[in-house]
């Protein structure tokens, strides 16, 4: 059958993990959901299989994971999840001529060597201020503005910024707005568990969201590029391809303002989601490295101060990465918007990478079997400063017209802002009944 046969009360538009945890949540709630992915499902996570390894696009890290939407999701809709929990005290600063603790911890504050002795007293002050919620910053205030109205100690500014710049994927730290950095901190600060990896990486979780779509009568249309949208007063009433036409009640857009602003040309949004569609990305650069034989280093994460780059050894968390014996290193350079397209800079960061390997996993050009270079990989779909803002879930205009992604509303930073607008979503659609 056709799909212009067929009428659902859901159609989720974007196979990612916005949309794949919606259709999963909704079908669960028994919902007859169909997504429409004009790819591969899974969108920006993916992983790819080369050689015997399986390379993950962007780490398939989960930042604060006991208070993680993604929780929610697990629990609910019982989703087989292999936690593997990072260890704080394996990550460590390369501070250029000594390596030093990361403050992943408040023992990880205390042993490192970023900060004096009376700062990290200021430092803790602040953080604890954070966690109790006595600190919010302002949305019309940078963090930098913000630091300099407060006269903070520049060890203490610095640390901060470190922070923000290795949470944020950012090479300018000082420019996102101060209540979206006192928002993160606020949640990150009182996780138990601050990072974690999700064992078999990306595919895992998608076959999990998938498995409980399907066993919920819920459609999957890949390869299914959406040209446009129909509607009438303030109602969506379908969706369409180049054939076919896929009509619902409800309407949940998973694809960023780019690609959206396509498709909702002549509707009373168009303006709205232009103005989000001229927004930058966050954009790294990623150079993995799989080895046949493991390099044994007293850290899995080793972040590059002066440089703005860091490396995990993903293998260490994730065994079924690697074939027997292998060791998957992952190496991530922070990117300016202006490096974009410039290849004498672009070829820098690889060099200063590849530097990276050499200092701190000796050897791993002799173990080389596979490198994968991605050199513009976006790891969230909005960079966070003072002159782009998150995209609403929804806009009064259509009713029945939802947004969810890694550029919407929401909590936390990379995935998890695509988990928190996607159940966001899906509450205010059961709600609606």
């Amino acid at each position: 059958m056709s799909a212009q046969q067929h009428h659902y009360d859901i159609v989720i538009v974007g196979g990612g993990l916005a949309g794949l945890s919606a259709a999963a949540y909704l079908s669960h709630k028994g919902k007859k959901v169909a997504v429409l992915e004009r790819g591969v499902l899974g969108g920006r996570a993916v992983t790819l299989p080369i050689k015997g390894f399986h390379f993950n696009f962007g780490a398939h890290a989960i930042y604060g994971r006991d208070t993680s939407m993604l929780r929610t999701f697990e629990k609910e809709l019982g989703l087989s999840i292999q936690w593997q929990d990072f260890s704080p005290s394996k990550a460590k600063y390369d501070m250029g001529d000594e390596v030093t603790d990361v403050p992943a911890n408040i023992l990880g504050l205390f042993r490192t060597k970023v900060m004096g002795g009376l700062d990290k007293v200021s430092f803790t002050f602040n953080i604890l201020k954070t966690m109790l919620k006595l600190e919010s910053g302002h949305p019309h205030l940078s963090i930098e503005k913000w630091l300099e109205q407060k006269n903070t100690p520049d060890d203490v500014r610095e640390m901060m910024l470190t922070l923000a710049s290795s949470n944020f994927f950012t090479k300018e730290p000082e420019k996102i707005p101060s209540d979206v950095f006192f928002r993160y901190y606020s949640r990150l600060f009182l996780t138990n568990k601050p990072v974690a990896y999700i064992g078999g990486g990306w595919q895992a979780l998608i076959n999990e969201f998938v498995r409980v779509l399907e066993s919920n009568n819920g459609a999957i249309f890949t390869k299914t590029k959406i040209v446009g949208v129909t509607h009438e007063n303030d109602r969506i009433t379908s969706v369409h391809t180049e054939e076919d036409s896929f009509t619902a009640d409800q309407f949940i857009m998973c694809i960023p303002p780019k690609e959206l602003e396509k498709i909702m040309t002549g509707s009373k949004v168009e303006g709205l989601v232009k103005h989000y569609a001229q927004y930058d990305p966050t954009y790294v650069m990623v150079y993995d490295i799989g080895l046949k034989k493991r390099i044994e280093s007293p850290y899995t994460y080793i972040y590059d101060k002066q440089n703005n780059m860091f490396i995990t050894d993903i293998s260490y968390y994730d065994t079924s990465c690697t074939p027997e014996g292998g060791q998957l290193l992952q190496a991530t350079a922070y990117l300016r918007q202006a490096d974009m397209g410039n290849k004498e800079v672009l070829e820098a960061y690889k060099a200063k990478i590849e530097q990276m390997y050499d200092k701190h996993f000796p050897g791993w050009r002799e173990e080389l079997v596979v490198p994968r270079v991605s050199q513009r990989a976006v790891v969230q779909e909005i960079k966070w400063n003072m002159h782009q803002q998150a995209m609403p879930v929804f806009f009064p205009e259509y009713r029945n017209l939802f947004f969810a992604g890694d550029w919407c509303q929401g909590q936390g930073q990379l995935s998890e802002l695509s988990f928190s607008s996607s159940l966001t979503v899906c509450d205010m659609i059961l709600k609606h009944d």
